[in-house]
């Protein structure tokens, strides 16, 4: 007879289901599959060109041909949708960004060298947003040095317009100006692209962790910064207004950017929409793990496991995420 058998503890012993590993995976309670990740990708006019990024450590900027090769690759990991963002030609950058809206343009031109060689196979999602397209690095006009709300609508519009037409499945505004999401919708479908569908950058903060992915995409304000239209870190109860506003636009999926930093926000806003929510692992997220595991601080293995069950753990059912690929391909979860 055990020793042990009279303890008060007795009958209920949660550590009887962490014994083994083949038990904890048993009951999980939180689960990751390939199919909930979305690869970030910066894009370049070139078709054949390669740049690293300094600030991010395993990501690159590509042009079109390998980048196929790369999402080729991806693929066979199970990673089955990309986040495109586009950098301009060099010179092309104006007051409107109407490079955004070129038919022609780095990011049409990607969607659909994509979809013509994997098709229905790879979910493709853009970004849409002036930041990367304008002289001045905001993310709508600028009048009088403010960015104008309402003139910012119809520039967005049609950028996502160009994007359904060259085969996106998924658009995604991330520029926080209101009502946009209700124009996209009208403007989408007037222009015959009732299938295109609009993940939302819902709930995007005023954050201190954009600034490797500022690099990637040369998208650094010239003056100022963002906070009169991107959202206050202070604020929680605001990010579920802004998720409700969205879905009664029209938003087919939402989102919580970032997320690391606003796991209780990703929890609140699963709290009050049944619609499929995502959340983006942004690159300073991304790239102070690189930096930890570099100098022997953290084991990176480990720590991105932790970081993406928890993003999960909160409620999103997407996960944008720079780690997506060395992640599966490393057997890291």
């Amino acid at each position: 007879m055990s020793t042990h058998s009279s303890s008060p503890v007795g009958r209920q012993r949660p550590r009887r289901l962490r014994q083994t590993a083949a038990l904890r995976d048993l009951v999980a309670e939180t689960r990751l599959h390939p199919s909930q990740f979305v690869m970030p990708h910066f894009v370049l006019p070139d078709d054949a060109a390669e740049e690293t990024i300094a600030s991010m450590p395993g990501i690159g900027r590509q042009g079109v041909t390998p980048l196929l090769r790369t999402i080729e690759g991806d693929l066979k990991l199970g990673i089955r949708a990309v986040l495109l963002f586009g950098v301009p030609a060099a010179g092309t950058k104006d007051a409107a960004g109407s490079p955004a809206y070129d038919a022609k343009g780095t990011v049409p031109r990607a969607v659909s060298a994509l979809k013509r060689a994997f098709g229905p196979d790879l979910v493709v999602i853009t970004d849409v947003c002036l930041c990367a397209y304008t002289n001045h690095g905001h993310c709508g006009v600028l009048v009088d040095g403010y960015v104008d709300n309402d003139l910012s609508l119809e520039p967005l519009t049609r950028m996502a317009v160009a994007h359904a037409a060259a085969g996106a499945d998924l658009v995604g505004p991330s520029d926080m100006m209101d009502g946009r999401i209700a124009a996209l919708r009208d403007g989408l479908d007037a222009a015959g692209h009732v299938r295109t569908g609009i993940m939302s950058y819902s709930v995007k903060y005023a954050s201190s962790y954009y600034g490797p992915f500022r690099d990637a995409a040369d998208s650094s304000p010239q003056h100022g910064d963002r906070r009169s239209y991107q959202m206050d870190l202070r604020n929680a109860g605001e990010g579920e207004r802004e998720a409700l506003l969205d879905a009664a636009e029209g938003a087919d999926i939402l989102m919580v950017k970032p997320a690391l930093a606003y796991l209780d926000v990703i929890s609140r806003v699963r709290a009050v929409s049944t619609l499929p929510l995502a959340a983006y692992n942004v690159s300073g997220e991304y790239s102070m793990v690189k930096a930890a595991a570099a100098n022997g601080w953290v084991d990176e293995r480990l720590v991105v496991r932790e970081n993406l069950h928890a993003i999960a753990r909160a409620g999103a059912d997407i996960l944008i995420t720079y780690h997506a690929r060395e992640a599966l391909r490393e057997g890291w979860l």
